[in-house]
């Protein structure tokens, strides 16, 4: 009857021999992955190798079509002209430029592009805007020597630089020549969707005017005579001081500006004279845009003087006529503001009070 003692010791040993004798799959199964890992590191080490001059080698093909693809996203596209490539190199963030006008008169040593630019050094919170100023010349030696002082120059094509290059006293052929070139100009600048802020040279920056214009707006204009409200149509303009934003609103405005300047009789009109006589036209409601006139306090001129000189911005020399005046009036406006500077420095108390020390013979006197 051993029998069922034989069983279990024949089940056992079975089982002992399967344990002690190595299966061959088994084997096998041991040794792949020593070989895959074997494989990667050879190929890795190959290309790493084969693509010491191009690292992107490394990379699967679809990482490299991705990258070559935002590569050529991300490029700056290139400037199509030379305005538009003086525009890209000197705009801010949002695309604004500042722009004034110049000529082989205003840009002479000791003339009105040196004050222009001496204000923007001295001012409160401008001289960062420099970089973003461009020098729109009329002639060539107007173009060199703007160059000579400033980095952001543009020479607008002309065949009649000598009637345009002299002093240009107010109302003359040259000076009405002068104001509508420079018209069709911020015309082309807006088309291309650049907003501006043009500024004449004979404007003095004390403060960074960009806090006073109103948000949301097309289009803002300085004032010869400000008449108290920001939105009246009423007010006198004077277009040497405008902050305008490029959309299809602006550039319809700025084209039926410049096609009206030969729509009434009369002897030649400049641009303001014509704006104030499209202001109230249907087609300006039309079009939608939205305007705000700037309060001469902050905005001031010789016309209408900004009487505290702890709020003023710009002083503009119109109502000024003749180079040399204007420049003797803005080197006094200038010691002025110097004198203010050096006092606010010093603590006087007074200077809530503070006026402009010389009154402006050449435009109206202040009140």
């Amino acid at each position: 009857m051993n029998t069922s003692s034989e069983l279990p010791s024949s089940s056992t040993g079975d089982r002992d021999g399967d344990i002690a004798k190595p299966s061959s799959n088994g084997s096998q199964r041991d040794v792949m992955p020593l070989v895959l890992l074997f494989i990667t590191v050879t190929i890795s080490c190959i290309l790493v190798y084969n693509s010491s001059n191009n690292p992107l080698m490394v990379l699967s093909p679809w990482k490299i079509n991705w990258f070559s693809q935002n590569q050529t996203s991300f490029k700056t596209r290139e400037p199509a002209s030379e305005l538009e490539r003086v525009l890209m190199n000197a705009a801010m963030e949002d695309k604004t430029v500042i722009i004034t006008a110049l000529n082989e008169a205003w840009v002479a040593p000791n003339s009105m592009f040196d004050l222009f630019l001496e204000s923007f050094h001295i001012g409160i919170g401008t001289e960062k805007y420099l970089k973003h100023v461009i020098g729109v010349c009329v002639d060539n030696k107007a173009y060199e020597r703007c160059l000579h002082l400033h980095p952001h120059c543009y020479l607008i094509n002309a065949t009649d630089y000598d009637q345009l290059s002299g002093p240009n006293n107010y109302m003359t052929p040259g000076y009405l020549k002068l104001v509508w070139r420079r018209m069709e100009f911020l015309r082309e600048v807006l088309a291309l969707g650049y907003n501006f802020l043009f500024t004449d040279a004979d404007i003095l920056w004390f403060r960074d005017p960009f806090p006073r214009f109103f948000p949301d707006v097309d289009f803002q204009i300085a004032c010869d005579h400000y008449k108290g409200n920001s939105s009246s149509k009423s007010n006198w303009v004077n277009s040497g001081f405008t902050y305008v934003k490029a959309n299809n609103k602006t550039i319809k405005f700025y084209e039926f500006w410049c096609g009206s300047r030969w729509r009434f009789r009369g002897r030649g009109k400049h641009d303001q004279e014509v704006f104030n006589l499209i202001k109230r036209d249907p087609f300006v409601d039309q079009i939608g845009i939205k305007m705000r006139f700037l309060d001469t306090l902050h905005i001031g001129t010789f016309c209408e003087p900004s009487k505290d000189v702890n709020v003023v911005n710009t002083m503009h020399a119109d109502c000024c006529k003749g180079l040399n005046n204007k420049v003797s009036y803005l080197n006094a406006v200038l010691r002025d503001w110097k004198q203010y500077l050096s006092e606010s420095f010093l603590g006087n108390t007074k200077k809530a009070e503070a006026r402009w020390r010389r009154r402006h013979r050449c435009g109206l006197r202040v009140r």
